[in-house]
């Protein structure tokens, strides 16, 4: 006998009303949480509200096959905690909606909202309410962040200079390479179902697709420095891509070094097995949630030895375009070649 519980014997007040008892408020501007027409949210007075919102759709951005639901809903809060990071602020509250399909149980919609739980415990959000409604196809995830930022201190696409430095957090590439291992291992699956996944020597890059991280320790640590970026913007379609929306939206060029990108070990090994350009996975492999950023020249000696920044370039006039520098010296005009949405 299964102990799952349908959906329909609670109905969408008892769910909410379920759901709700997990959710713990952390946030001072929060006046009223789930349970109400609306929330109520009360920033202080000299600060800016920045609000961003994501779609996540079953067979487009996550694939249940090897995603669990936890990671599922771990990685819907940290993608729109990512969008207020590149704002240069900090995240406060999250709504949730939610299109659920027939094949899905109370104890699935729970474990999908414990990913979501542990993901605010993380980035001290709140979860304060959203909407639950039928689906019919698959599982739909819409989130909406709202974040705080001290007046004047956001931080735009449009403020990039010529001669800025162009920075990013982390490695490139390992989000993309995990999806490809995961989708490698399920084409074995569906070939053969007895056949176990062989996943214990990706660990790293697995990780980087399923549960990646928003990077707000970077936004603190800026801060820290008294660094306030010129322009800024996370890496969810990939660092080509990303960068492009930087030179358009500031009016400029850029200049970026292929032997400057970080990679990690785990992504080069990979990309090597399945005989993939370790620079096209760093260029274009979407859903890193790194930070790309750009600084004014004089912060140089603030950020040279940051263990998790590399400075991969700089920026310039609009006339030169955008281009990668090879080793050999040779420019290479960018392209958009990262995920495309239609």
């Amino acid at each position: 006998m299964s102990d799952v519980t349908p959906l329909e014997t609670l109905g969408e007040f008892g769910l909410i009303r379920r759901l709700q008892n997990t959710v713990t408020l952390r946030q001072p501007s929060t006046t009223l949480g789930i349970g109400d027409d609306a929330a109520i949210i009360t920033p202080a007075p000299d600060n800016n509200m920045v609000v961003s919102t994501d779609l996540l759709v079953e067979g487009v951005h996550f694939d249940l096959t090897f995603a669990p639901l936890k990671h599922v809903g771990y990685k819907a809060v940290a993608v729109n905690v990512s969008d207020i990071a590149a704002m240069n602020a900090l995240p406060t509250q999250i709504v949730v909606g939610l299109a659920i399909g027939a094949r899905y149980s109370v104890e699935a919609i729970e474990e999908l909202y414990e990913g979501m739980r542990l993901a605010c415990e993380a980035y001290n959000v709140d979860l304060v309410g959203g909407d639950t409604t039928a689906s019919r196809g698959g599982l739909t995830i819409s989130i909406t962040a709202m974040g705080q930022v001290p007046n004047g201190q956001a931080v735009r696409r449009s403020g990039a200079q010529p001669n800025d430095l162009i920075c990013v957090t982390g490695d490139l590439g390992g989000a993309f390479m995990g999806l490809q291992v995961l989708e490698r291992e399920k084409q074995a699956f569906l070939a053969d179902p007895d056949m176990q996944p062989e996943l214990g020597n990706y660990g790293y890059v697995v990780q980087r697709q399923l549960r990646p991280e928003a990077r707000m320790d970077i936004v603190h640590e800026l801060k820290d420095l008294g660094i306030t970026p010129t322009s800024m913007i996370d890496i969810s379609d990939g660092l080509a891509s990303e960068l492009l929306h930087l030179c358009a939206a500031s009016g400029a060029g850029a200049r970026i070094f292929s032997e400057n990108l970080p990679i990690a070990n785990p992504t080069l090994e990979a990309a090597s097995e399945f005989n993939l350009d370790p620079i096209m996975c760093m260029l274009n492999g979407g859903e890193d949630y790194e930070l790309l950023f750009t600084v004014p020249l004089s912060d140089y000696d603030k950020l040279k030895h940051h263990p998790d920044i590399t400075i991969i370039g700089n920026m310039m006039v609009k006339s030169e375009g955008a281009n990668l520098v090879t080793k050999a010296g040779q420019p290479v005009p960018l392209q958009a070649q990262g995920f495309t949405h239609f």
